[in-house]
Protein backbone atom coordinates (compact mmCIF):
# COMPACT_ATOMS: atom_id res chain seq x y z
CA UNK A 1 0.00 0.00 0.00
CA UNK A 2 2.93 2.14 -0.05
CA UNK A 3 2.42 3.15 -3.08
CA UNK A 4 1.97 7.11 -4.72
CA UNK A 5 -1.62 8.11 -4.61
CA UNK A 6 -1.59 10.30 -7.91
CA UNK A 7 -5.52 9.23 -9.08
CA UNK A 8 -7.86 9.70 -6.37
CA UNK A 9 -11.86 8.47 -6.71
CA UNK A 10 -13.98 11.05 -4.35
CA UNK A 11 -17.55 9.27 -3.94
CA UNK A 12 -20.26 12.20 -3.17
CA UNK A 13 -20.12 15.28 -4.61
CA UNK A 14 -21.99 17.09 -1.73
CA UNK A 15 -20.74 20.54 -0.63
CA UNK A 16 -17.64 18.44 1.55
CA UNK A 17 -16.94 15.75 -1.19
CA UNK A 18 -16.85 18.86 -3.72
CA UNK A 19 -14.27 20.75 -1.31
CA UNK A 20 -12.17 17.99 -1.11
CA UNK A 21 -12.17 17.14 -4.67
CA UNK A 22 -11.18 21.04 -5.18
CA UNK A 23 -8.34 20.14 -2.65
CA UNK A 24 -6.86 16.92 -4.34
CA UNK A 25 -7.27 18.52 -7.98
CA UNK A 26 -5.22 21.90 -7.02
CA UNK A 27 -2.46 19.92 -5.71
CA UNK A 28 -1.93 18.21 -8.74
CA UNK A 29 -4.04 14.46 -8.38
CA UNK A 30 -6.49 13.36 -10.97
CA UNK A 31 -9.11 13.32 -9.48
CA UNK A 32 -12.89 10.91 -10.10
CA UNK A 33 -16.07 12.24 -8.81
CA UNK A 34 -18.68 9.87 -8.33
CA UNK A 35 -22.12 10.85 -7.47
CA UNK A 36 -25.44 9.08 -8.70
CA UNK A 37 -27.53 12.22 -8.76
CA UNK A 38 -26.01 14.23 -12.50
CA UNK A 39 -27.46 17.32 -11.06
CA UNK A 40 -24.79 17.21 -7.97
CA UNK A 41 -21.96 16.10 -10.67
CA UNK A 42 -22.63 19.58 -12.60
CA UNK A 43 -22.69 21.59 -9.69
CA UNK A 44 -19.74 20.48 -8.31
CA UNK A 45 -18.05 20.83 -11.65
CA UNK A 46 -19.56 24.68 -11.43
CA UNK A 47 -18.17 25.06 -8.04
CA UNK A 48 -14.98 24.17 -9.40
CA UNK A 49 -15.04 26.07 -12.14
CA UNK A 50 -16.28 29.74 -10.30
CA UNK A 51 -13.41 29.01 -7.36
CA UNK A 52 -10.76 28.94 -9.67
CA UNK A 53 -12.24 31.80 -11.88
CA UNK A 54 -11.82 33.95 -8.15
CA UNK A 55 -8.02 32.69 -7.90
CA UNK A 56 -7.58 34.02 -11.27
CA UNK A 57 -8.69 37.25 -10.46
CA UNK A 58 -6.90 37.21 -7.18
CA UNK A 59 -3.95 36.30 -9.56
CA UNK A 60 -3.27 33.10 -6.77
CA UNK A 61 -3.30 31.23 -10.06
CA UNK A 62 -2.62 31.96 -13.70
CA UNK A 63 -5.07 31.08 -16.50
CA UNK A 64 -3.12 27.82 -17.88
CA UNK A 65 -3.26 26.28 -14.10
CA UNK A 66 -6.78 27.10 -13.97
CA UNK A 67 -7.30 24.65 -17.34
CA UNK A 68 -5.15 22.37 -16.22
CA UNK A 69 -7.44 22.13 -12.57
CA UNK A 70 -10.44 21.63 -14.23
CA UNK A 71 -9.22 19.20 -16.50
CA UNK A 72 -7.95 16.99 -13.64
CA UNK A 73 -11.41 16.54 -12.39
CA UNK A 74 -13.44 14.36 -13.85
CA UNK A 75 -17.17 13.41 -12.92
CA UNK A 76 -19.46 9.85 -13.28
CA UNK A 77 -22.52 8.07 -12.28
CA UNK A 78 -20.82 4.40 -11.58
CA UNK A 79 -18.07 3.59 -9.40
CA UNK A 80 -16.96 1.62 -12.10
CA UNK A 81 -15.18 5.14 -13.01
CA UNK A 82 -12.96 4.45 -9.37
CA UNK A 83 -11.60 1.55 -11.14
CA UNK A 84 -7.67 2.74 -11.57
CA UNK A 85 -7.79 4.81 -8.18
CA UNK A 86 -5.13 4.23 -5.67
CA UNK A 87 -7.30 5.75 -3.37
CA UNK A 88 -11.21 6.32 -2.91
CA UNK A 89 -12.97 9.06 -0.45
CA UNK A 90 -16.17 7.99 0.48
CA UNK A 91 -18.46 11.16 1.56
CA UNK A 92 -21.95 9.77 1.25
CA UNK A 93 -24.87 10.05 3.81
CA UNK A 94 -23.93 9.66 6.89
CA UNK A 95 -25.89 6.12 7.38
CA UNK A 96 -24.36 2.69 7.70
CA UNK A 97 -26.34 1.43 4.80
CA UNK A 98 -25.33 3.10 2.80
CA UNK A 99 -21.48 3.33 3.19
CA UNK A 100 -21.66 -0.26 3.95
CA UNK A 101 -23.02 -0.74 0.61
CA UNK A 102 -20.48 1.53 -0.89
CA UNK A 103 -17.36 -0.37 0.61
CA UNK A 104 -19.06 -3.16 -0.58
CA UNK A 105 -19.48 -2.53 -4.45
CA UNK A 106 -15.89 -0.77 -4.52
CA UNK A 107 -14.47 -4.34 -3.27
CA UNK A 108 -15.55 -6.11 -6.65
CA UNK A 109 -14.45 -2.37 -8.41
CA UNK A 110 -10.68 -1.22 -7.36
CA UNK A 111 -7.18 -2.87 -6.96
CA UNK A 112 -6.85 -5.00 -3.62
CA UNK A 113 -3.70 -2.03 -3.33
CA UNK A 114 -6.31 0.57 -3.17
CA UNK A 115 -7.03 2.24 -0.38
CA UNK A 116 -10.53 3.12 1.00
CA UNK A 117 -11.27 5.71 3.34
CA UNK A 118 -14.22 7.39 5.12
CA UNK A 119 -15.16 11.06 5.26
CA UNK A 120 -17.22 9.81 8.74
CA UNK A 121 -17.23 12.38 11.54
CA UNK A 122 -19.66 10.18 13.71
CA UNK A 123 -19.92 6.25 12.63
CA UNK A 124 -17.58 3.36 13.60
CA UNK A 125 -14.71 3.28 11.02
CA UNK A 126 -14.25 -0.35 12.49
CA UNK A 127 -17.79 -1.04 11.91
CA UNK A 128 -17.40 -0.16 8.14
CA UNK A 129 -13.89 -1.84 7.97
CA UNK A 130 -15.62 -5.10 8.83
CA UNK A 131 -17.64 -4.62 5.80
CA UNK A 132 -14.95 -4.90 3.58
CA UNK A 133 -13.02 -7.77 2.07
CA UNK A 134 -9.93 -6.12 3.21
CA UNK A 135 -10.31 -4.25 6.05
CA UNK A 136 -7.18 -3.72 6.76
CA UNK A 137 -7.03 -0.93 3.96
CA UNK A 138 -9.99 0.89 5.17
CA UNK A 139 -9.40 3.91 7.89
CA UNK A 140 -11.01 7.36 8.35
CA UNK A 141 -10.21 10.86 6.49
CA UNK A 142 -11.99 13.45 8.16
CA UNK A 143 -11.37 16.85 6.43
CA UNK A 144 -13.39 19.79 7.93
CA UNK A 145 -15.74 22.18 6.09
CA UNK A 146 -15.27 23.99 3.56
CA UNK A 147 -12.55 21.99 3.08
CA UNK A 148 -10.32 24.15 0.49
CA UNK A 149 -9.83 26.22 3.82
CA UNK A 150 -9.35 24.17 6.27
CA UNK A 151 -6.10 22.85 7.54
CA UNK A 152 -6.84 19.92 10.03
CA UNK A 153 -7.12 16.12 8.47
CA UNK A 154 -8.35 13.63 11.20
CA UNK A 155 -6.88 10.70 9.85
CA UNK A 156 -8.24 7.42 11.94
CA UNK A 157 -7.35 3.97 11.84
CA UNK A 158 -9.26 1.20 13.42
CA UNK A 159 -8.08 -2.06 15.15
CA UNK A 160 -7.59 -3.32 11.52
CA UNK A 161 -5.98 -0.78 9.51
CA UNK A 162 -2.52 -1.51 8.08
CA UNK A 163 0.04 1.02 9.29
CA UNK A 164 1.17 1.59 5.35
CA UNK A 165 -2.20 2.68 4.83
CA UNK A 166 -1.64 4.94 7.46
CA UNK A 167 0.86 6.30 6.34
CA UNK A 168 0.68 6.96 2.83
CA UNK A 169 -2.68 9.23 3.62
CA UNK A 170 -0.63 10.98 6.35
CA UNK A 171 1.70 11.80 3.92
CA UNK A 172 -0.79 12.82 1.40
CA UNK A 173 -2.68 15.16 3.42
CA UNK A 174 0.96 16.88 4.05
CA UNK A 175 1.55 17.23 0.28
CA UNK A 176 -1.99 18.97 0.59
CA UNK A 177 -0.95 21.45 3.02
CA UNK A 178 -3.19 20.15 5.90
CA UNK A 179 -1.96 19.36 9.54
CA UNK A 180 -2.75 15.65 9.64
CA UNK A 181 -4.03 14.33 13.32
CA UNK A 182 -4.04 10.51 13.96
CA UNK A 183 -6.44 9.16 16.19
CA UNK A 184 -8.25 6.48 17.18
CA UNK A 185 -11.81 4.97 16.26
CA UNK A 186 -14.56 6.69 17.95
CA UNK A 187 -17.39 8.69 17.64
CA UNK A 188 -16.95 12.48 17.07
CA UNK A 189 -12.90 11.70 17.23
CA UNK A 190 -11.04 14.48 18.55
CA UNK A 191 -12.38 17.71 17.05
CA UNK A 192 -15.93 16.89 16.77
CA UNK A 193 -15.40 14.36 20.23
CA UNK A 194 -14.97 17.74 21.78
CA UNK A 195 -17.37 20.10 19.25
CA UNK A 196 -20.69 18.65 19.55
CA UNK A 197 -20.71 17.92 23.21
CA UNK A 198 -20.60 22.17 23.22
CA UNK A 199 -22.90 22.31 20.27
CA UNK A 200 -25.43 20.13 22.38
CA UNK A 201 -25.20 22.17 25.84
CA UNK A 202 -25.91 25.06 23.56
CA UNK A 203 -28.81 23.70 21.84
CA UNK A 204 -30.43 22.76 25.44
CA UNK A 205 -29.37 26.51 26.88
CA UNK A 206 -31.02 28.26 23.62
CA UNK A 207 -34.22 25.32 24.71
CA UNK A 208 -34.41 26.02 27.88
CA UNK A 209 -35.13 30.11 27.60
CA UNK A 210 -32.17 30.40 29.23
CA UNK A 211 -31.27 33.24 26.65
CA UNK A 212 -32.06 34.11 23.41
CA UNK A 213 -30.26 32.42 20.14
CA UNK A 214 -28.54 35.39 19.21
CA UNK A 215 -27.41 36.31 22.79
CA UNK A 216 -25.75 32.85 23.26
CA UNK A 217 -24.28 33.20 19.84
CA UNK A 218 -22.68 37.03 20.51
CA UNK A 219 -21.01 35.46 24.09
CA UNK A 220 -19.18 32.66 22.62
CA UNK A 221 -18.06 35.02 19.49
CA UNK A 222 -17.16 38.07 21.93
CA UNK A 223 -16.32 36.27 24.97
CA UNK A 224 -14.15 33.72 23.54
CA UNK A 225 -13.45 34.99 20.12
CA UNK A 226 -14.99 31.87 18.51
CA UNK A 227 -15.63 32.41 14.45
CA UNK A 228 -19.44 31.75 14.87
CA UNK A 229 -21.94 31.20 17.58
CA UNK A 230 -22.84 27.21 18.53
CA UNK A 231 -26.44 27.88 16.97
CA UNK A 232 -25.47 29.60 13.94
CA UNK A 233 -22.69 27.27 13.54
CA UNK A 234 -25.47 23.67 14.17
CA UNK A 235 -27.29 25.37 10.86
CA UNK A 236 -24.21 25.63 9.10
CA UNK A 237 -23.45 21.86 9.73
CA UNK A 238 -26.79 20.86 9.70
CA UNK A 239 -29.16 19.80 12.81
CA UNK A 240 -29.82 16.31 11.35
CA UNK A 241 -26.32 15.57 10.83
CA UNK A 242 -25.51 16.91 14.45
CA UNK A 243 -28.11 15.07 16.00
CA UNK A 244 -26.18 11.79 14.39
CA UNK A 245 -23.64 12.61 15.70
CA UNK A 246 -24.48 12.73 19.26
CA UNK A 247 -26.64 9.90 18.84
CA UNK A 248 -23.03 7.96 18.18
CA UNK A 249 -21.50 9.92 20.59
CA UNK A 250 -23.73 9.10 23.26
CA UNK A 251 -24.60 5.34 22.01
CA UNK A 252 -20.28 5.26 22.70
CA UNK A 253 -20.44 7.62 26.18
CA UNK A 254 -23.38 7.23 27.74
CA UNK A 255 -22.68 10.74 28.66
CA UNK A 256 -25.76 13.00 29.37
CA UNK A 257 -23.70 16.21 27.62
CA UNK A 258 -24.07 14.06 24.64
CA UNK A 259 -27.38 13.03 24.67
CA UNK A 260 -28.91 14.88 22.01
CA UNK A 261 -31.22 18.20 23.49
CA UNK A 262 -34.87 17.56 22.10
CA UNK A 263 -35.19 20.45 20.12
CA UNK A 264 -32.51 19.11 17.57
CA UNK A 265 -35.04 15.78 17.37
CA UNK A 266 -37.67 18.47 16.94
CA UNK A 267 -36.09 20.66 14.79
CA UNK A 268 -34.74 17.83 12.44
CA UNK A 269 -38.69 15.94 12.49
CA UNK A 270 -39.59 19.11 11.22
CA UNK A 271 -37.50 19.51 8.76
CA UNK A 272 -35.89 22.46 9.68
CA UNK A 273 -32.48 21.45 9.25
CA UNK A 274 -30.64 24.48 9.43
CA UNK A 275 -29.20 26.90 6.21
CA UNK A 276 -29.82 24.03 3.69
CA UNK A 277 -33.30 24.23 4.26
CA UNK A 278 -33.55 27.87 4.70
CA UNK A 279 -34.69 27.77 8.54
CA UNK A 280 -32.71 26.28 11.58
CA UNK A 281 -32.42 27.67 14.58
CA UNK A 282 -32.55 30.60 12.55
CA UNK A 283 -34.49 31.84 9.25
CA UNK A 284 -32.56 32.09 5.93
CA UNK A 285 -33.78 34.34 3.46
CA UNK A 286 -33.40 30.68 1.00
CA UNK A 287 -32.54 27.36 1.22
CA UNK A 288 -28.85 27.27 1.28
CA UNK A 289 -27.92 30.68 1.99
CA UNK A 290 -26.00 32.21 4.59
CA UNK A 291 -28.51 35.58 5.03
CA UNK A 292 -30.39 35.68 7.47
CA UNK A 293 -33.51 37.22 8.08
CA UNK A 294 -35.57 38.55 10.81
CA UNK A 295 -38.87 35.73 11.66
CA UNK A 296 -41.10 35.93 14.51
CA UNK A 297 -37.92 35.42 16.91
CA UNK A 298 -35.66 37.87 15.97
CA UNK A 299 -35.59 40.72 18.76
CA UNK A 300 -37.17 44.25 18.03
CA UNK A 301 -34.79 47.35 18.18
CA UNK A 302 -35.55 49.64 20.95
CA UNK A 303 -37.78 47.11 23.04
CA UNK A 304 -36.89 48.54 26.32
CA UNK A 305 -40.33 49.69 27.92
CA UNK A 306 -38.01 50.97 31.64
CA UNK A 307 -35.64 53.86 31.48
CA UNK A 308 -32.71 53.17 33.29
CA UNK A 309 -31.01 55.52 36.06
CA UNK A 310 -29.01 58.42 35.14
CA UNK A 311 -25.07 57.47 35.82
CA UNK A 312 -22.26 60.07 35.69
CA UNK A 313 -20.03 58.38 38.05
CA UNK A 314 -19.00 55.12 38.88
CA UNK A 315 -16.99 53.67 41.49
CA UNK A 316 -14.59 50.54 41.11
CA UNK A 317 -13.93 48.13 43.94
CA UNK A 318 -10.61 46.28 43.67
CA UNK A 319 -7.22 46.97 42.84
CA UNK A 320 -5.87 44.07 40.03
CA UNK A 321 -6.08 43.94 36.92
CA UNK A 322 -9.62 43.46 36.10
CA UNK A 323 -10.34 45.87 38.22
CA UNK A 324 -8.30 48.94 36.59
CA UNK A 325 -9.16 47.30 33.33
CA UNK A 326 -12.58 48.08 33.77
CA UNK A 327 -12.15 51.61 35.43
CA UNK A 328 -10.09 52.43 32.07
CA UNK A 329 -13.04 51.51 29.96
CA UNK A 330 -15.62 53.46 31.86
CA UNK A 331 -13.24 56.53 31.79
CA UNK A 332 -12.75 56.35 28.68
CA UNK A 333 -16.16 56.38 28.04
CA UNK A 334 -15.90 60.28 29.91
CA UNK A 335 -17.64 58.62 33.37
CA UNK A 336 -15.92 59.64 36.24
CA UNK A 337 -14.38 56.94 37.98
CA UNK A 338 -13.66 56.57 41.72
CA UNK A 339 -11.34 53.47 41.90
CA UNK A 340 -10.76 52.11 45.40
CA UNK A 341 -8.61 49.64 46.68
CA UNK A 342 -7.81 47.85 50.16
CA UNK A 343 -5.46 50.59 50.71
CA UNK A 344 -3.96 53.58 49.23
CA UNK A 345 -0.93 52.43 47.45
CA UNK A 346 -3.08 49.52 45.77
CA UNK A 347 -5.54 52.21 44.56
CA UNK A 348 -1.98 54.05 43.66
CA UNK A 349 -0.69 51.32 41.80
CA UNK A 350 -3.82 50.18 39.69
CA UNK A 351 -4.52 53.71 38.57
CA UNK A 352 -0.80 53.65 37.48
CA UNK A 353 -1.58 50.32 35.52
CA UNK A 354 -4.10 52.45 33.99
CA UNK A 355 -1.82 55.07 32.95
CA UNK A 356 0.56 52.67 31.73
CA UNK A 357 -2.49 51.18 29.69
CA UNK A 358 -2.99 54.61 28.10
CA UNK A 359 0.41 54.84 27.03
CA UNK A 360 0.35 51.94 25.02
CA UNK A 361 -2.54 53.50 23.14
CA UNK A 362 -0.70 56.50 22.65
CA UNK A 363 2.47 54.82 21.19
CA UNK A 364 0.75 52.64 18.89
CA UNK A 365 -1.42 55.73 17.45
CA UNK A 366 -5.07 54.54 18.80
CA UNK A 367 -5.25 57.96 21.33
CA UNK A 368 -3.66 61.20 21.56
CA UNK A 369 -1.74 62.15 24.35
CA UNK A 370 -4.18 64.80 25.09
CA UNK A 371 -7.10 62.37 25.75
CA UNK A 372 -4.72 60.11 27.36
CA UNK A 373 -4.26 63.13 29.61
CA UNK A 374 -8.26 63.94 30.30
CA UNK A 375 -8.85 60.07 30.43
CA UNK A 376 -7.08 59.39 33.56
CA UNK A 377 -7.89 62.61 34.92
CA UNK A 378 -11.23 60.98 35.47
CA UNK A 379 -10.06 58.53 37.26
CA UNK A 380 -9.37 59.26 41.35
CA UNK A 381 -7.72 56.81 43.69
CA UNK A 382 -8.92 55.96 47.08
CA UNK A 383 -8.03 53.74 49.30
CA UNK A 384 -11.33 53.69 50.97
CA UNK A 385 -14.77 52.94 50.03
CA UNK A 386 -16.08 55.29 51.63
CA UNK A 387 -15.34 57.66 48.23
CA UNK A 388 -18.16 55.98 46.95
CA UNK A 389 -20.80 58.08 48.47
CA UNK A 390 -21.52 60.05 45.54
CA UNK A 391 -21.37 57.46 42.60
CA UNK A 392 -24.15 56.33 40.50
CA UNK A 393 -22.89 52.57 39.73
CA UNK A 394 -20.95 50.85 41.89
CA UNK A 395 -18.78 48.10 40.13
CA UNK A 396 -16.89 45.65 42.46
CA UNK A 397 -14.27 43.52 40.86
CA UNK A 398 -12.12 41.45 44.07
CA UNK A 399 -11.60 38.21 44.85
CA UNK A 400 -13.47 34.95 43.58
CA UNK A 401 -14.53 34.48 46.94
CA UNK A 402 -18.19 34.38 48.24
CA UNK A 403 -17.20 35.65 51.77
CA UNK A 404 -15.15 38.53 50.17
CA UNK A 405 -17.93 39.90 47.88
CA UNK A 406 -20.37 39.63 50.55
CA UNK A 407 -18.44 41.40 53.05
CA UNK A 408 -18.00 44.46 49.98
CA UNK A 409 -21.46 44.26 49.54
CA UNK A 410 -22.46 44.94 53.13
CA UNK A 411 -19.94 47.60 53.17
CA UNK A 412 -21.62 49.39 49.74
CA UNK A 413 -24.94 49.57 50.68
CA UNK A 414 -23.96 51.39 54.03
CA UNK A 415 -21.82 53.82 51.89
CA UNK A 416 -23.47 53.94 48.18
CA UNK A 417 -26.13 56.37 48.08
CA UNK A 418 -30.12 55.49 47.50
CA UNK A 419 -30.79 54.82 44.01
CA UNK A 420 -27.09 53.88 43.11
CA UNK A 421 -26.90 50.32 41.23
CA UNK A 422 -24.19 48.18 43.05
CA UNK A 423 -22.94 45.43 40.40
CA UNK A 424 -20.56 42.59 40.61
CA UNK A 425 -18.55 41.22 38.60
CA UNK A 426 -18.33 37.48 38.95
CA UNK A 427 -18.31 34.79 36.68
CA UNK A 428 -19.47 31.77 38.78
CA UNK A 429 -20.83 32.73 42.31
CA UNK A 430 -24.79 33.21 42.78
CA UNK A 431 -25.40 37.11 42.34
CA UNK A 432 -28.35 36.78 44.33
CA UNK A 433 -26.15 35.31 47.42
CA UNK A 434 -24.55 38.66 47.15
CA UNK A 435 -27.72 41.22 46.89
CA UNK A 436 -29.36 39.34 49.97
CA UNK A 437 -26.61 40.63 52.02
CA UNK A 438 -27.56 44.68 51.07
CA UNK A 439 -30.57 46.14 52.36
CA UNK A 440 -31.90 46.86 48.68
CA UNK A 441 -31.80 43.77 46.93
CA UNK A 442 -33.30 45.13 43.93
CA UNK A 443 -30.89 47.26 43.24
CA UNK A 444 -27.85 44.60 42.98
CA UNK A 445 -26.95 43.17 39.15
CA UNK A 446 -24.53 40.86 37.77
CA UNK A 447 -22.25 43.02 35.59
CA UNK A 448 -19.52 40.72 34.40
CA UNK A 449 -17.05 41.57 32.15
CA UNK A 450 -14.12 39.43 30.14
CA UNK A 451 -10.49 39.84 30.61
CA UNK A 452 -8.89 41.70 29.34
CA UNK A 453 -11.75 44.71 30.03
CA UNK A 454 -10.71 47.03 27.57
CA UNK A 455 -10.73 44.94 24.79
CA UNK A 456 -13.15 42.14 24.92
CA UNK A 457 -16.38 43.54 23.74
CA UNK A 458 -18.49 40.97 25.82
CA UNK A 459 -20.55 41.81 29.31
CA UNK A 460 -22.85 39.34 30.78
CA UNK A 461 -25.72 40.99 32.33
CA UNK A 462 -27.07 38.76 34.82
CA UNK A 463 -30.66 39.95 36.75
CA UNK A 464 -31.34 38.05 39.68
CA UNK A 465 -35.20 37.04 40.44
CA UNK A 466 -34.91 40.58 43.07
CA UNK A 467 -33.39 42.71 40.42
CA UNK A 468 -35.56 46.01 39.26
CA UNK A 469 -36.17 46.41 35.79
CA UNK A 470 -34.77 49.96 35.50
CA UNK A 471 -31.70 48.82 37.69
CA UNK A 472 -31.40 46.25 34.45
CA UNK A 473 -32.17 48.73 31.94
CA UNK A 474 -29.64 51.35 33.62
CA UNK A 475 -26.76 48.54 33.03
CA UNK A 476 -27.00 47.71 29.75
CA UNK A 477 -27.62 51.53 28.58
CA UNK A 478 -23.85 51.87 30.34
CA UNK A 479 -22.84 48.93 28.23
CA UNK A 480 -23.98 50.66 24.79
CA UNK A 481 -22.06 54.17 26.40
CA UNK A 482 -18.90 52.32 26.73
CA UNK A 483 -18.55 50.19 23.77
CA UNK A 484 -19.62 46.73 25.09
CA UNK A 485 -21.95 44.34 23.94
CA UNK A 486 -24.40 43.67 26.39
CA UNK A 487 -25.65 39.80 26.83
CA UNK A 488 -28.61 38.97 29.23
CA UNK A 489 -28.36 35.81 31.02
CA UNK A 490 -30.48 34.40 34.64
CA UNK A 491 -28.58 34.20 37.57
CA UNK A 492 -27.18 30.47 37.72
CA UNK A 493 -23.51 29.37 37.62
CA UNK A 494 -21.41 29.88 34.80
CA UNK A 495 -23.78 32.20 33.45
CA UNK A 496 -23.29 31.66 29.51
CA UNK A 497 -20.05 31.73 28.29
CA UNK A 498 -18.65 29.68 31.42
CA UNK A 499 -22.03 27.32 31.31
CA UNK A 500 -20.57 25.87 27.80
CA UNK A 501 -16.85 26.42 27.66
CA UNK A 502 -15.85 24.83 30.94
CA UNK A 503 -17.38 21.58 30.33
CA UNK A 504 -15.70 21.54 26.68
CA UNK A 505 -12.29 21.87 28.33
CA UNK A 506 -12.67 19.60 31.24
CA UNK A 507 -13.66 16.91 28.44
CA UNK A 508 -10.60 17.63 26.68
CA UNK A 509 -8.66 17.11 29.76
CA UNK A 510 -10.61 13.44 29.65
CA UNK A 511 -9.44 12.65 26.30
CA UNK A 512 -6.01 13.07 27.62
CA UNK A 513 -6.61 11.25 30.94
CA UNK A 514 -8.45 8.14 28.64
CA UNK A 515 -4.88 8.55 26.45
CA UNK A 516 -7.03 8.70 23.15
CA UNK A 517 -4.82 12.05 22.07
CA UNK A 518 -2.16 14.12 22.95
CA UNK A 519 -2.23 17.74 24.54
CA UNK A 520 -0.59 18.85 21.11
CA UNK A 521 -2.97 17.08 18.97
CA UNK A 522 -6.02 18.25 20.92
CA UNK A 523 -4.77 22.11 20.46
CA UNK A 524 -3.94 21.58 16.98
CA UNK A 525 -7.53 20.11 15.96
CA UNK A 526 -9.70 22.61 17.85
CA UNK A 527 -7.26 25.61 16.00
CA UNK A 528 -7.48 24.37 12.80
CA UNK A 529 -10.38 22.15 12.30
CA UNK A 530 -12.79 24.43 15.05
CA UNK A 531 -11.09 27.97 13.87
CA UNK A 532 -10.46 28.45 18.16
CA UNK A 533 -8.08 31.08 18.23
CA UNK A 534 -6.64 28.74 21.38
CA UNK A 535 -6.31 24.85 22.10
CA UNK A 536 -8.04 24.03 25.41
CA UNK A 537 -4.56 22.95 27.20
CA UNK A 538 -3.28 26.38 25.74
CA UNK A 539 -6.63 28.25 27.42
CA UNK A 540 -6.52 26.51 30.71
CA UNK A 541 -3.21 26.95 31.59
CA UNK A 542 -3.48 31.35 30.85
CA UNK A 543 -7.03 31.21 33.03
CA UNK A 544 -4.92 29.16 35.44
CA UNK A 545 -5.68 25.88 36.71
CA UNK A 546 -7.07 26.56 39.78
CA UNK A 547 -9.71 29.27 38.85
CA UNK A 548 -11.03 26.20 36.11
CA UNK A 549 -11.03 23.46 39.02
CA UNK A 550 -13.00 26.46 41.05
CA UNK A 551 -15.70 26.96 37.96
CA UNK A 552 -15.78 23.27 37.17
CA UNK A 553 -16.76 22.50 40.58
CA UNK A 554 -19.48 25.30 41.07
CA UNK A 555 -21.48 24.01 37.68
CA UNK A 556 -21.15 20.43 38.76
CA UNK A 557 -22.82 21.84 41.99
CA UNK A 558 -25.16 23.45 40.74
CA UNK A 559 -26.43 21.11 38.04
CA UNK A 560 -25.06 17.88 39.30
CA UNK A 561 -24.68 16.19 35.72
CA UNK A 562 -21.54 13.63 36.43
CA UNK A 563 -20.52 14.58 33.08
CA UNK A 564 -19.95 17.92 34.72
CA UNK A 565 -17.39 16.71 37.60
CA UNK A 566 -14.04 18.15 37.29
CA UNK A 567 -11.58 15.67 35.78
CA UNK A 568 -9.22 13.73 38.03
CA UNK A 569 -5.84 14.86 36.39
CA UNK A 570 -7.31 18.69 36.74
CA UNK A 571 -7.51 18.47 40.57
CA UNK A 572 -4.07 16.28 40.90
CA UNK A 573 -2.50 18.85 38.65
CA UNK A 574 -3.99 22.12 40.96
CA UNK A 575 -3.62 20.12 44.31
CA UNK A 576 0.51 19.77 42.97
CA UNK A 577 0.77 23.49 42.66
CA UNK A 578 0.70 23.01 38.84
CA UNK A 579 -1.63 26.37 37.90
CA UNK A 580 -0.52 27.27 34.49
CA UNK A 581 1.35 30.16 33.36
CA UNK A 582 1.60 32.33 36.85
CA UNK A 583 3.35 29.06 38.13
CA UNK A 584 5.33 27.91 35.37
CA UNK A 585 3.65 24.75 34.98
CA UNK A 586 0.28 24.12 33.96
CA UNK A 587 -0.48 21.21 31.35
CA UNK A 588 2.86 22.25 29.84
CA UNK A 589 6.00 23.95 31.04
CA UNK A 590 6.79 27.76 30.50
CA UNK A 591 10.20 29.81 31.44
CA UNK A 592 10.02 31.69 34.38
CA UNK A 593 9.67 35.19 33.95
Amino acid sequence: MDIPLSTIAVVGLGTMGTGIAEVLARAGREVVGIDVSEAAARQAVASLEASTARAVSRERITEQERRDILARFRTFSDLQAAADAELVIEVVPETYEIKQQVFRELDAVVSPTAILATGTNALSVTRLAAESQHPERVLGLHFFNPAPAMKLVEVVSSVLTAPPAVESVTRLARELGKEPVAVGDRPGFVADGLLFGYLNQAAAMYEANYASREDIDAAMKLGCGLPMGPLALLDLIGIDTARTVLEAMYAASHDRLHAPAPVLGQLTEAGLTGRKAGRGFYTYDAPGSQTVVADALTPAENTGTVAGRPVASVGVAGSGTMASGIAEVFAKAGYSVVLAGRSQEKADSAKARIAKSLGRSVAKGRMSEEARDETLARVTASGSLDSFADVDLAVEAVAEDLDVKRQLFQTLDKVCKPGAVLATTTSSLPVVAVARVTSRPEDVVGMHFFNPAPAMKLVEVVRTVLTADDVHATVREVCVKVRKHPVDCGDRAGFIVNALLFPYLNNAIKMVEEHYATLDDIDAAMKLGGGYPMGPFELLDVVGLDVSLAIEKVLHSEFRDPGLAPAPLLEHLVAAGCLGRKTGRGFREYARR
